[in-house]
Parts: C-alpha cells; sequence; structure tokens
C-alpha cells in the first residue's frame, strides 16, 4: 500500500472536503430547481386556466365546447361540460391547489379541484373548476420535471474544482518542498561537513530549518571531538605498548610466560588497531576510484587461504567499480575475518545486477540470533557473554563495515542462511564503472 506525503495527504483533504461540498450543492441545487419548477408550473396553470374560464363567459353556451378544445393544446388538453358541479375530482395535491390559487385568487371561487397522477410520460396534472354561467371546464397537463444531472452537467460543476485541485497541487509542493529538503539533508547528517540548508517556506518552516542546522552543526563539533580523544588515546597507548614489548623482548623469559604476555600484547594492539579503524572508517571519506572489485575479493580470500583458512571466492576474474578502495577493501577483510572466526570457512561472491555491484559473504557457522541481528551492527556490542581471551576485537568489525558501505552509498543485509550459518550482503548501487 503506497504511503501518501504531505502534499497528497493535504490534496485528499482537499478533494474530501470539495466533493463534500459539491454533493451537498448538488443536492440543495436538484430541490431549489425543483420548487422552482413547481412555482412555475402552478403559475403556467393558473394563468391558463385563468384565460380559458374568462373566454368561455363571454361565449354563448352552444360555443362553449368547441372554444374549449380550442384554447387547449397537445400538452394542455381543456374540455366543457353543461354537467352539474357536484361530480368533483378528488384533491390529491393540496400544495399545488393552494399555490394556484395564490397565482390567481379568483380561482378559489370557481371550486378549484385537481390531482396529480403518475402517467407513462410523466406525472400528470387533471383537474375541474366551475364556469360562471354554467358548465364545469375539465384539464389535463404535464407536470414540468427538471431534468436529470447529466455527465455533460456534472463534468461542467466539476471543472472548477478540478482546476482548484491542479493548482492547490502546486501550491503544497511548493509549500512543502523546503520540507523534502529538510527530510534529505537529514540523511546526510552525521557524514561530513553540515551543509548549511537555505531559509526557506513559512515561518515554523523556517525555524524548524534554523534549528537543524544548528543541531547537525553541534553533531558534526561532538563527531570531531570523539575522533581526535580517540585518536588521541590510541596514539598514546601505542608508546607504552612498545615499550612493553622492548622489555619483554629483553627480559629472558621462559618460553610459556614470554608466549603469553606476547598474547596479551597482541590482542592489545589488535584492540587498538580496531578502534583506529573504526574512527578512519567515520571520517570523511576520500574521493572514490576506479578499483577491479573482482581482483580485490580475489586477493583477500588467497591471503586468508594462504593463512589456513577455508576461504573461496566465486565469480568473475574482472569487475571495475568505481568505489574507495580502503573502505571497501577493509569492509570485505572484515567480514572475511568475522567468518573464518566464527565458522571457519568462508565463500566471497562477487556478481554484477545492472549497474550494482554484489558482494556476498557467506559462512556455515552459528549464524546470528535473529532478534540480535541490530544489535550487533551497534559499535562496541559483542554476542559474547564475556570477553573471551580468544574472541579478538572490540565488537567494532560488523560496524566498520556497516560504515564503509554507507559512504559508498551502498546497503548491508546480514540473514542467517536456511541451511546453517549467515550470509552478508553488500550491495553497491550504480556502481559498476
Amino acid at each position: 500500500m503506497p504511503r501518501f506525503g504531505l502534499p497528497e495527504r493535504l490534496l485528499a483533504i482537499l478533494l474530501l472536503v470539495a466533493a463534500i461540498d459539491f454533493a451537498a450543492n448538488s443536492l440543495l441545487f436538484d430541490r431549489a430547481n425543483n420548487a422552482a419548477l413547481q412555482r412555475d408550473t402552478s403559475a403556467r396553470v393558473a394563468e391558463h386556466l385563468m384565460l380559458a374560464s374568462r373566454a368561455l363567459e363571454r361565449a354563448p353556451v352552444e360555443e362553449r365546447p368547441v372554444l374549449a378544445r380550442s384554447l387547449g393544446s397537445p400538452r394542455f388538453a381543456l374540455a366543457w361540460s353543461p354537467g352539474s358541479a357536484d361530480a368533483q375530482v378528488p384533491v390529491t395535491d393540496r400544495q399545488l391547489r393552494t399555490r394556484m390559487i395564490e397565482v390567481s385568487p379568483q380561482l378559489a371561487d370557481a371550486n378549484l379541484q385537481l390531482t396529480r397522477v403518475k402517467g407513462s410520460d410523466g406525472e400528470v396534472i387533471a383537474g375541474t373548476l366551475d364556469v360562471r354561467g354554467g358548465g364545469r371546464l375539465a384539464f389535463r397537463t404535464y407536470a414540468s420535471k427538471a431534468p436529470p444531472l447529466g455527465v455533460g452537467l456534472v463534468v461542467t460543476m466539476l471543472l472548477p474544482t478540478v482546476l482548484l485541485g491542479a493548482l492547490a497541487w502546486v501550491l503544497f509542493r511548493a509549500t512543502t518542498t523546503p520540507l523534502r529538503m529538510l527530510v534529505e539533508a537529514s540523511r546526510h547528517v552525521g557524514s561530513g561537513s553540515p551543509r548549511e540548508m537555505p531559509e526557506r517556506g513559512p515561518a515554523e518552516v523556517r525555524q524548524l530549518i534554523r534549528a537543524f542546522d544548528r543541531m547537525q552543526r553541534r553533531i558534526h563539533r561532538s563527531q570531531n571531538e570523539r575522533t581526535q580523544s580517540m585518536l588521541a588515546i590510541g596514539h598514546d597507548l601505542r608508546t607504552p605498548l612498545a615499550r612493553l614489548q622492548l622489555r619483554l623482548d629483553n627480559a629472558g623469559l621462559d618460553g610459556g610466560t614470554h608466549g603469553e604476555l606476547q598474547h596479551d600484547i597482541e590482542e592489545m594492539s589488535n584492540l587498538l588497531g580496531s578502534l583506529q579503524a573504526f574512527v578512519d572508517t567515520g571520517r570523511p571519506p576520500l574521493r572514490a576510484e576506479r578499483i577491479d572489485l573482482a581482483v580485490m575479493a580475489a586477493t583477500l580470500v588467497d591471503t586468508a587461504a594462504d593463512h589456513g583458512g577455508r576461504a573461496s571466492y566465486h565469480g568473475p576474474e574482472r569487475l571495475e567499480v568505481l568505489a574507495r578502495p580502503i573502505s571497501i577493501r577493509r569492509a570485505m577483510s572484515n567480514l572475511i575475518e568475522n567468518a573464518l572466526h566464527y565458522a571457519g570457512n568462508v565463500r566471497v561472491t562477487v556478481r554484477a545486477e545492472g549497474w550494482d555491484a554484489i558482494i556476498a559473504v557467506e559462512d556455515d557457522g552459528p549464524g546470528i540470533p535473529a532478534n540480535r541481528m541490530d544489535e550487533v551492527l551497534q559499535p562496541f556490542f559483542r554476542l559474547d557473554s564475556a570477553r573471551s581471551r580468544d574472541t579478538p576485537g572490540m565488537g567494532l568489525g560488523l560496524p566498520i563495515v556497516r560504515l564503509a558501505v554507507r559512504q559508498e552509498g551502498g546497503a548491508l543485509t546480514l540473514a542467517n542462511r536456511p541451511e546453517g550459518g549467515l550470509s552478508a550482503i553488500i550491495r553497491l548501487p550504480g556502481a559498476i564503472a
């Protein structure tokens, strides 16, 4: 189901109000039109009857039947008869009779009687009235009927609403343009130097943009301070580590003790290396270059295999992409090392899908619990319940991969394979050179 943005929602509200207004106006128009037609019908019938009655009053009795027929028309039939005034038509439409008497008060003295019945061609008004000098005049005519709302009339009435909707859409889009720019700018907060946004739009939107600019400046300043602090810590710790290594080499310890101390120093050095890599990955990226992704992946796999790991590469011999070589190499290296450490094997696949480059790193290990997939991408998070000595790093491997992939505008997807093991997919959109 598509999700509508703010302009679409505003336009939907406007069209809903316009539709309700159109329906209400159509109903009122139809009722007003029918009321006007009722008044016109009563006036027309009353005037016709008065004229015919006066003409018959002046005519001799023997000429009245012929004169009455000549005063009628195909849609207004008249007939005079010398019958008794006691034979009356039942009154079934007293409202119409009242309106006709209001138009011609003389009809009240003429014992006007009328009824409204359904005919084959519509409603029929029939009735009688007494004629001075004797006799009764019978009449029959068709009631005026308002035409139904046809397609043409509805389209004509809807045309202004459609034009109003188009104009509103343009205005809504123009009004929400600063908000769309703000949403796009928010995607880049924390990646590189802050980009000031021009203050446009209504006063509330300008205030929001001003607050957003201040926020991203604070975030950038905080990130720089954190980066400098972590770099300083890493630099300061490497000096005592180097002194420890030198003293260990000259201490003359037995092989077992020397090996344990050497392992501790190497672990501390690896931890500082992970910290350095995480900080470097989060810094402003270098420019993209043309690199051979297939050769890079195959080289990393061969290196892992040379160190005794069960690693294999599947894919083309060459696949040139535009990317930052240090970031991509670090991301693939971390994924390969993780797979070898936790699963003991790794399969690296490189392929092209259209203009996208795909890197798949799979293993046959225990995978990651589904409810912790998001947590493993957070810095310094480790699935181990305790920091065992055989688990390297500081929980920065996957966060480094995610940062590196984001710098390329790509996406990292982690999933447990149905047959067992973890699958890490890197997609680099539009990277094929």
